[in-house]
C-alpha cells in the first residue's frame, strides 16, 4: 500500500499557487451533497474534516449545506487562502494539521473528506489518524474531478500540452491510487459514484487553471514562458465567444474503515 507521492513534499508543492487554485479550480456538483444525504445519512448537525483542504473549495459546499466544517491544511499559502474565503460562515474552523496528524480531538467528526487530495496522502499512517477521529461508523468520502481527456479537440490538446510540459505529470496523477490502495483504506467496503461536471475559462482564467497544477512551471521556473505561449494558441484554436470548457467526471469513493 505504498505511496510515492507520499514522498514528494506535498505540503510545499503549492506554495506560491494559491491565489492561482481559489480562483480558476472548478468546484463540485451539489449530486455530491445529494449522494451523501441519500447513502451517507448526511445531515446539517454532521461535523465534517475535509482533510487537505487547500482553498476550501469542497469546504464550502458543506458549509453551504449547514455543516460545521474543519478544513485540515498543511500549506500556509493555501489555509490563508481558505481562511479568506470562508470568512462569511461561522461554522468554519481552519486547522493547520495533516492527513496523518490533524490535530483533532478523538471521536470527534462524523465525516471525513478528501478532495483532489488522498494521492498525497500515506494511506496507512491517514487511515489510522481518520479512525481515530471519526465516529462509528466512521465514513470517509474520497472525491476527484477528474478531466475527460478526450470529451474534446480541446481537452485531447490540453491533456498534451500537460505532458509535454508537465515536470513530473505522470508520477502525479491521481489514478496512482491503485484499486488495492482503496480496497486496503476502506475495509468495510466503499462505494463508487460519478458525477458530470464542468468550467469554461477565458483567457486569464486558462492560464492560471495551469498554473495552479504543481507539475506545471510557475512564472518564475524554467519553461513558463513557452507553455503559456502554446497554451494560448490552444485557447485561441477552440474558444468560442471568448471562453473554453474544461469537461470533469466527478468520482465519489464512500467507504466505511472500520
Amino acid at each position: 500500500m505504498d505511496n510515492p507521492l507520499s514522498e514528494m513534499d506535498p505540503t510545499g508543492r503549492f506554495s506560491g499557487r494559491a491565489d492561482e487554485y481559489a480562483r480558476s479550480r472548478p468546484g463540485y456538483p451539489r449530486e455530491v451533497i445529494e449522494t451523501l444525504q441519500r447513502e451517507a445519512g448526511l445531515t446539517p448537525e454532521l461535523i465534517v474534516a475535509d482533510i487537505g483542504s487547500g482553498t476550501g473549495i469542497l469546504s464550502e459546499l458543506f458549509l453551504r449545506n449547514g455543516n460545521t466544517v474543519y478544513g485540515v491544511e498543511p500549506n500556509a499559502d493555501m489555509r490563508r487562502a481558505a481562511e479568506r474565503l470562508l470568512a462569511g460562515y461561522p461554522r468554519f474552523r481552519s486547522i493547520d494539521g495533516s492527513a496523518e496528524a490533524t490535530s483533532l480531538r478523538d471521536n470527534s467528526i462524523d465525516l471525513v473528506t478528501a478532495a483532489q487530495a488522498f494521492h498525497w496522502f500515506d494511506p496507512i499512517a491517514s487511515r489510522r489518524e481518520f479512525a481515530r477521529i471519526l465516529r462509528p461508523p466512521r465514513r470517509v468520502a474520497l472525491i476527484w474531478n477528474d478531466r475527460r481527456k478526450d470529451g474534446s479537440p480541446f481537452m485531447r490538446g490540453y491533456e498534451q500540452l500537460l505532458h509535454d510540459c508537465g515536470t513530473d505529470f505522470r508520477k502525479l496523477r491521481h489514478e496512482t491510487v491503485s484499486d488495492g490502495t482503496l480496497k486496503d483504506f476502506f475495509r468495510g467496503g466503499y462505494r463508487f459514484r460519478t458525477f458530470p461536471n464542468s468550467q469554461e475559462l477565458d483567457q486569464d482564467g486558462l492560464r492560471r487553471r495551469a498554473i495552479s497544477a504543481s507539475y506545471l512551471p510557475k512564472p518564475t521556473e524554467p519553461g513558463y514562458d513557452p507553455m503559456i505561449a502554446r497554451l494560448d494558441v490552444l485557447f485561441r484554436e477552440h474558444q468560442l465567444a471568448g471562453r473554453v470548457r474544461l469537461e470533469y467526471e466527478t468520482q465519489l469513493y464512500l467507504g466505511l474503515i472500520e
